[in-house]
């Protein structure tokens, strides 16, 4: 599929403004083109953004609710009261549940965690977790990462007796759970300043506000950003704001003391002795963590985060990095029979959005084969599949078009949905299958215009080669971690050549590794281009060509070098 390339052209006031930070501070005009387009307009607020802060977090008792949730653990914690920590069974979920049991366990010896049957319970508050903490005694649940829509459980809880803290972080609806107390920046109540948060997040800013409350030091706490800052990237939450103050001190604590339970995830997946980023989360720690929720129960997902000896954390992450194995080879089976049915689709030019269905398919891969089938048609895609007597799905989205919305206004349909902008979960009866695959395939149609359908590569700035030095890469590393509203830069290079030692590599010969040359440069720069070998007679030609990057540290046998990581090749003009 061919890429569309949209090179950003600055305004002559983030001009005026680039030079202006230029030559106050020094740094490249590149550098600081790129934080002026991030409305970083001045040098107090660079060196905010450079040298993030705990103390510029957000007073968490500016959360609706804040004030009764946390009175409301602390009776409980003077009472003796049985808590139970409920989450999600997702990396977001399971790192919550591990952040408020791990600071709450030192206050509390009735606490208890509880993390529902992906296939059992579904998504969500269940009526059998809310049993299960009857029958024990429970009657505190605080809820990480869900609840927002609980209304029916909460009431049943009530009735049995158990109070609920709700921590989440989805979209509300207009009539908010009976619960104690609900805390959720996206309220629409709410005065709190960042509304991004994980489910995390919210549980972290939870405790914050139980520790001030108390007069507790917050570096008990902190030692625990680890966690955030692995929910913040696999939940993809914009790293801005307080998620970048989180993941930022979050980071740090992975690479340099991170618990026990993580540092057995990192070992396992190659990590050890490499700078981790939210790249790393993303692909390696992240479905790790996600797999046992997928593949077998999200505790012991938990159990691991948990984990107090190296001996445990390594025995519980080899059993997590066999689900992880066992879920690659489910999700390219899935994936390749959901693309079968689609090469049986008659009209699929003309279709705006996918809707596969089989009802014998893995619940616990659906949302990854979404993900794989939007990338490679760039279509919104819902696969669905059977579970019990209701067919449950997960929706994934391309840019400009709201899944979220789609489905709420399908919402008659069905019996349960949530999520985000660009990924949601729904589920319904089967008889309710055919109209909500035509409501959703016309809403799509009306709303999804062509160009949309073309992948788009956003380009921040172009360079000529001999601008990539080790000051420029250092700047820009500056600007670390990025992720979702501060994405890693992306340049663009105009006519650049092969030196003349560019060379095919990969076990198929699939991917190119270049050395590069331009007309102002004639140091060549190092470049690999994965799965691009169709440039490579060009490239050999000696014939000009185009390439967009990100710039990239590349280390080997303990040496650290620059190295561009293509993202597509143009052979003829921008």
């Amino acid at each position: 599929m061919t890429n569309k390339w949209n090179l950003r052209t600055p305004s002559l006031e983030e001009l005026h403004k680039r030079d202006k930070l230029a030559e106050e501070l020094g740094y490249s005009p590149v550098i600081c083109l790129l934080l002026v387009q991030r409305g970083i307009t001045s040098a107090e607020a660079v060196k905010k953004f450079f040298k993030p802060s705990l103390n510029n977090l957000h007073d968490p008792f500016l959360m609706p609710d804040m004030e009764k949730a946390v009175k409301r653990l602390n009776k409980a914690l003077g009472n003796k009261e049985k808590i139970m920590i409920y989450g999600d069974y997702d990396v977001d979920g399971t790192t919550a549940v591990s952040l408020v049991y791990k600071y709450l366990r030192p206050f509390s010896y009735t606490l208890d965690y509880y993390i529902p049957d992906r296939y059992d319970e579904g998504y969500g508050i269940s009526f059998k977790g809310i049993d299960y903490a009857a029958d024990n005694g429970v009657t505190l649940i605080i809820a990480l990462d869900c609840g927002i829509k609980a209304i029916d459980k909460i009431e049943y809880a009530k009735e049995k007796g158990i109070d609920f803290i709700i921590c989440d972080h989805h979209m509300p609806d207009d009539e908010l759970p009976d619960a104690v107390a609900v805390l959720d920046a996206k309220r629409i109540d709410s005065i709190y300043p960042y509304e991004h948060l994980s489910g995390c997040g919210v549980g972290y800013k939870f405790m914050q506000a139980f520790a001030k409350s108390n007069g507790f030091s917050s570096e008990n706490l902190e030692k625990l950003l680890d966690l955030t800052a692995v929910s913040i990237a696999s939940d993809i939450v914009p790293i801005t704001d307080e998620n970048r103050i989180l993941a930022y001190y979050g980071l740090k604590q992975l690479n340099t003391n991170p618990s026990m339970g993580l540092k057995g995830i990192i070992d396992i997946c190659g990590l050890t002795g490499k700078d981790i980023t939210i790249n790393d989360i993303v692909f390696k720690i992240g479905p790790r963590i996600n797999a046992s929720g997928r593949m077998m129960n999200g505790k012991e997902a938990v159990d691991l985060l948990l984990a107090k000896d190296s001996e445990s954390a390594r025995e519980k992450s080899e059993n997590i990095n066999q689900y992880n194995d066992e879920r690659r080879e489910l999700d390219k089976r899935i994936t390749d029979e959901a693309n079968a049915i689609i090469d049986q689709f008659s009209n699929m030019e003309d279709r705006k959005a996918i809707i596969v269905y089989d009802p014998g398919w893995h619940k616990g891969v659906i949302g990854i084969v979404a993900s794989r089938l939007t990338e490679k048609y760039y279509r919104p895609a819902v696969v669905l599949s059977k579970s019990s007597d209701l067919i449950t799905g997960s929706a994934r989205s391309i840019t400009g078009f709201d899944i979220y919305k789609a489905i709420e206004n399908c919402r008659d349909l069905l019996e349960n949905f949530g999520g985000h902008t660009y990924a949601a979960g729904l589920s319904l009866r089967e008889e309710k299958l055919e109209e909500f695959t035509k409501r959703f395939l016309e809403l799509a149609s009306l709303e999804i215009n062509p160009e949309q359908m073309t992948p788009q590569i956003d380009v921040d700035a172009i360079l000529d080669l001999k601008d990539i030095t080790p000051k420029f890469a250092h700047e820009l590393k500056k600007m670390n971690p990025f992720g979702p509203d501060n994405h890693k830069p992306i340049f663009c290079s105009l006519s650049v050549r092969d030196y003349g030692t560019s060379k095919l590599v990969g076990k198929d010969s699939e991917h190119i590794k270049l050395e590069l040359i331009d007309n102002n440069s004639k140091t060549p720069v190092h470049a690999i281009a994965f799965g691009m070998h169709e440039h490579f007679d060009h490239i050999k030609a000696m014939k000009p060509f185009n390439i967009c990057y990100t710039i990239e540290e590349n280390t080997y046998n303990g040496n650290t070098s620059l190295q561009l990581l293509i993202k597509d090749i143009k052979t003829d003009d921008l």
